[in-house]
């Protein structure tokens, strides 16, 4: 659905994005990952055709950025991570402004900024002026601007920025209500938390680079390949400590953490190894209720990936 192939934006010298590549399929939730400065919103601007790129080329939904923008718009809801509000008009105003912006026939704009309003919980703030609403609620606003004209590929940057814990939860659940519609989502942040339980795809972003992209498991596995180290997490009913003891004791262990009765355990080691850590255990009279191989998390191939420069 989204294909960016070497995308480039060079600002007089200053090469904000370089060389650019990668592909959302349609349906994913693709988290365009990176600290902040590494060329999120530049790409992001590119791809909403906001800005030339000065290299490079991409397409939404098979239309191209460069040569075909009003179509471009008319398949994407794009959301800035600053976006305006104005004052003196109320929610059901605001967002039939935008729907006769997008060309909604007047007898059509009620009933979809009805729905709208009702997909992003907004129905009882029909009246209220867009001033007077929280913060959490102009997100949701803008979230429903945004669908106003049922856009097929949904293009979030730092949507969840500057929420509450509560407000970025709803929003989280909201996502995901919309990826289930059919929705393509390109969500960018920097916080991964936002982005663990809702992705299914990554693009990691550093310095303008993408430095790694695909399905968060195949990135897990690729570096778990290139890794000596391995992960385990055993689970025993009871004697944790002396299961502990046990288990760094053993030649191919590099380290053990206990959490209650969860032991977390790094090794060097084939696929044999884990069995003859667990027999290794019972015969030490150790009860065993439970074996997990450990991936990394999104955080942790972030932290592997990433070097922490910004420029």
């Amino acid at each position: 659905m989204i294909h960016v192939q070497h995308l480039t934006k060079d600002y007089e010298g200053f090469i904000a994005v370089r060389d650019v590549t990668f592909d959302v399929s349609e349906g994913d939730i693709f988290g365009f990952i990176g600290p902040n400065g590494a060329g999120k919103t530049t790409t992001i601007r590119m791809l909403a055709t906001l800005i030339e790129p000065t290299d490079g080329a991409a397409t939404i939904g098979g239309l191209s950025v460069i040569d075909d923008p009003d179509a471009v718009r008319r398949t994407i809801g794009y959301m800035p991570d600053y976006y305006g509000v104005y004052d003196g008009i109320t929610v059901e105003e605001y967002l039939d402004f935008f729907a006769a912006a997008y060309d909604i026939p007047r007898r059509q704009r009620r009933p979809t900024i009805g729905d709208v309003m009702d997909l992003c919980d907004l129905g009882n703030l029909r009246h209220k002026l867009v001033e007077g609403l929280s913060k959490g609620m102009k997100q949701r606003l803008c979230l429903a601007k945004t669908l106003v004209h049922d856009p097929k590929v949904l293009i979030l940057d730092e949507p969840a920025a500057g929420l509450d814990p509560r407000a970025r939860i709803e929003l989280r659940a909201l996502l995901k209500e919309l990826s289930s519609m059919g929705k393509t989502i390109l969500i960018s942040s920097h916080i991964l938390t936002e982005l663990s339980d809702i992705c299914n795809t990554v693009g990691i972003i550093e310095r303008g680079e993408i430095l790694a992209t695909g399905l968060v498991t195949e990135i897990s596995n690729k570096l778990s390949e290139r890794s000596e180290t391995r992960g385990v997490k055993i689970v025993v009913l009871a004697n944790a400590a002396e299961a502990e003891a046990i288990l760094t004791g053993e030649g191919e262990v590099v380290a053990v953490h206990r959490e209650g009765r969860e032991l977390h355990v790094a090794y060097q080691g084939d696929d044999k190894t884990v069995p003859r850590l667990v027999r290794r255990l019972v015969m030490g009279e150790i009860d065993v209720c439970g074996v997990t191989e450990e991936r990394e998390d999104l955080e942790t191939i972030f932290m592997k990936v990433t070097t922490g420069q910004v420029a």
